[in-house]
């Protein structure tokens, strides 16, 4: 029997209740957010918690999946469980059973037919790089010993936004279909000693934020120039190119799942870090 067939079989005749969390984590610690045998991950502690609350087996979902080592600010999971609560007191009782580097920010009653991964409109990454060495924000960040020219980054960031193939930038996993991603926005700034880089798209490839921000670096470092780094999405240019791309993957320390979006009406926020860098006077 599976686990959601045991979950329902477990639930007959009981009143369901669906709940949408946002949760934010430092995954450092964790194999990514799905869960696995033998392996410690943000959704199975989730899981664990929450059964320790309702003392019976849950259904959960998440809007996302992210990879060992990455973040989330805003993280969404959908929970479903027979045991009806007030919003405020599942709140609380599932952080009192989160490790500290877990946190439920939000828990909101919504309709059984919720769906947090096909009912986004877009999902944002955030990705922090560091221009120098910091003892405390190591784990949230990739520190470029290189000096990196922030000009020609942020003018090959204009080359993302629109229909790619991002073939080239991902490692498929079994049964993913098109590498075609359509990306919607994409934002380059500073701040302090860090460079933020923020990318929005209706779905994301497997490594495929960590590859285009490798590749931006090769374009700060002056390996690659802007005009190369366009021709890696275009099919008809980029055999011309010798680039390794995945042999420049960024480590998965400074990336966040920042925002998953319902309504397209909704705004984001300025671009601003996760963990700040504070700039050193040189």
């Amino acid at each position: 029997m599976s686990r959601t067939n045991a979950v329902e079989s477990d639930w007959q005749g009981a009143e369901v209740a669906t709940w949408k969390l946002t949760v934010e984590y430092d995954g450092t610690r964790y194999y990514g957010w799905q869960e696995q045998r033998n392996a410690r991950t943000v959704a199975g502690e989730l899981r664990t918690a929450a059964e320790s609350v309702f003392s019976k087996p849950v259904e959960i979902a998440g809007a996302g999946r992210t990879d060992s080592g990455v973040h989330a600010l805003g993280q969404v999971v959908r929970l479903r469980t027979d045991w009806r609560q007030e919003r405020i007191e599942l709140h609380h009782a599932l952080n009192d059973r989160l490790p500290p580097d877990i946190s439920v920010l939000k828990a909101e009653e919504v309709r059984a037919g919720f769906d947090p991964r096909r009912e986004a409109v877009a999902r944002y990454y955030l990705y922090q790089i560091s221009t120098r060495r910091t003892a405390f924000a190591k784990r949230f960040a990739w520190w470029v010993k290189d000096k990196l020219d922030a000009g020609a980054m942020q003018q090959a960031t204009e080359s993302l936004p629109g229909r790619h193939d991002f073939g080239r930038f991902c490692d498929k996993r079994a049964g993913e279909g098109s590498t075609i991603v359509v990306v919607n926005d994409v934002q380059f700034g500073t701040d302090g000693d860090l460079l933020l880089i923020r990318i929005g798209a209706s779905h994301f490839l497997w490594k495929m934020v960590r590859r285009v921000v490798g590749a931006l670096v090769e374009v700060g470092r002056r390996s690659i120039s802007v005009e190369e780094f366009a021709s890696l999405f275009d099919s008809r240019r980029a055999a011309a190119s010798s680039f390794d791309i995945a042999s420049h993957t960024a480590p998965p320390s400074g990336l966040f799942l920042e925002q998953v979006v319902y309504d397209e009406r909704r705004k984001l926020g300025a671009l601003r870090p996760a963990f700040p860098v504070p700039k050193l006077e040189r």
